[in-house]
């Protein structure tokens, strides 16, 4: 059965539908067809992608804050979704510095409030909470991080991930034990920590890849904090694609509800430079300068080995590192020289499932 095949029809709970990687998930489900009600913060960039992509049109959004426990748990009792994705957050490291408190109580707390409502909504089958690579207690080497590697945090926003990674695992024990699987509860509950991902329709601040885009589209250098440092960078379709082969294979084997990486092969964890380099190539023009900011803590180097999933749900990374980039940079080019933004969206998503398709024999 194919992703497309499992898909259509399911009732899929998204939250933080209107942000970057909640934005292309529900352009990606519902082109397969699923029923997608989305729960967020209105968008707060401009432009947005979920407002670009006609994603108020396409599913059920609520614009709700996870914290407000009440009015989430309202809206996944009355939707009685099959699976529920869950991807809103404080998602910078930068801003986690000025608003620690705020990051801590979104990602944690509102994560908690998730769970909660969950657990009071038997039709959910499969639950997973997407956290980050970033969950990781980093020691800066050139050691892969895998799926038992401790949990840390240097900066707020990597700690409340290090701390969500340890409520889901508080949750899967307590609440949702595979063990009891059908008896008290009928949740299998996992984790994904994917890596950078980088595509179209990005416009958070203190971001490279939206960074290069607002430079270059008002003919600026591109600034450069930290032009050596090394990311894990992917397509924002790869890790997409592993979060929903995941939660087709939960759906039969609730063994599988545990921790996964999602990232690229070791050889496309590269340096912010290189990103930029190639991006301004596909670009076809630019320049870019180093200015060191403000000392705030920001790791250097962070790896993801992903040997788990590919063992053991058959995935692997469709795009390499030249290859991510130049999407990447395509779209924003296509973007400010005004194309049909949804139509090259939605293009890139065909082009990505057959190139999946093709690879990932598994979901023939």
């Amino acid at each position: 059965m194919t992703l497309e095949q499992f898909y259509k029809g399911k009732k899929i709970f998204l939250t933080g539908h209107t942000g970057f990687k909640g934005s292309w998930l529900s352009a990606v489900l519902t082109d397969m067809g699923a029923e997608v009600k989305g729960y967020a913060l209105a968008p707060n960039t401009n432009p947005s992608l979920y407002e670009l992509l006609g994603l108020e049109k396409a599913t059920q959004s609520v614009i709700g804050n996870i914290l407000d426990a009440d009015k989430l748990k309202k809206e996944v009792i009355s939707f009685k979704p099959d699976i529920v994705f869950h991807l809103a957050a404080q998602p910078l490291v930068r801003l986690s510095y000025k608003e620690p408190v705020e990051t801590i109580q979104t990602n944690v707390i509102g994560t908690a409030n998730l769970f909660e409502a969950v657990r009071q909504t038997p039709s959910v089958k499969v639950l997973i909470n997407i956290t980050s690579d970033k969950c990781y207690e980093n020691k800066e080497t050139d050691v892969p991080y895998k799926e038992t590697s401790p949990m840390g945090g240097y900066d707020p926003y990597s700690a409340s991930k290090g701390m969500a990674e340890l409520l889901t695992s508080c949750y899967r024990n307590s609440f949702f034990n595979i063990k009891e699987y059908g008896k008290s509860h009928n949740t299998a509950l996992a984790s994904c920590r994917a890596g950078n991902v980088i595509g179209g329709g990005d416009y958070a601040l203190d971001r490279i890849v939206p960074d290069c885009a607002r430079a270059l589209s008002k003919g600026e250098q591109i600034v450069l904090r930290n032009p050596l440092a090394t990311r894990p960078w992917q397509h924002v379709l790869e890790p997409l694609f592993g979060y929903m082969l995941l939660g087709k294979k939960l759906w039969v084997d609730p063994s599988l509800a545990q921790g996964w990486n999602f990232g690229p092969n070791p050889s496309d964890v590269r340096t912010v430079e290189d990103l930029v380099k190639l991006f301004l190539k596909t670009w076809g023009g630019g320049s870019y300068r180093v200015e060191p900011c403000a000392k705030l803590h920001e790791a250097k180097l962070l790896h993801l080995d992903i040997e788990k999933a590919f063992k053991l749900l058959n995935w692997r990374p469709v795009y390499d590192f030249d290859k991510a980039v130049k999407e990447t940079a395509l779209w924003y080019k296509n973007f400010y020289e005004g194309a049909d933004i949804k139509a090259f969206t939605l293009k890139q998503i065909s082009e990505y499932r057959e190139n999946y398709g093709k690879l990932n024999k598994e979901i023939d």
